[in-house]
């Protein structure tokens, strides 16, 4: 009966995880998801574009455009208490492979070695007019 009770606890514990919106204050609020979800040391890191927070414009330069994807992600760490040293999967889509190489410049100077697990699509279109990169992660502290 104890071992029985004890498999219960340990199945039910993953169902008391408390669930902590990370939602800097930097980054515009949206109605229908999280910047960022916090449950038992993990955080989940919605999608981030590059669009600038301050004028909600996604820049014409793409580096630029990779480096505030970078920076508001850096955001969503920061109001968790973790760095991108922290962040152990990448999942980056991209409008056009052809640009792999220089997200890959700029993604190279924001992620530490030894750099996070990451796996790297294209896609047709992505939600944000006028994006051409969309990066989540999920960290780990």
């Amino acid at each position: 009966m104890r071992n029985l009770c004890a498999l219960l606890i340990l199945f039910a514990l993953p169902l008391l995880a408390e669930k902590k919106v990370i939602a800097p204050a930097e980054l515009a609020a949206n109605p229908n998801f999280s910047p960022g979800v916090l449950v038992d040391g993990t955080l989940y890191v919605s999608g981030q574009i590059g669009r600038d927070p301050k004028t909600n414009a996604v820049p014409a330069d793409f580096e630029s455009e990779v480096k505030l994807v970078l920076a508001n992600i850096g955001l969503v760490l920061k109001a968790a208490g973790m760095t991108p040293k922290d962040v152990v999967t990448v999942q980056v889509y991209l409008t056009d492979m052809d640009l792999f190489a220089r997200m890959n410049a700029v993604y190279q100077g924001f992620f530490p070695e030894p750099r996070p697990a990451r796996t790297t699509v294209a896609v047709s279109k992505l939600a944000a007019p006028g994006a051409r990169i969309e990066i989540t992660v999920t960290a780990r502290k």
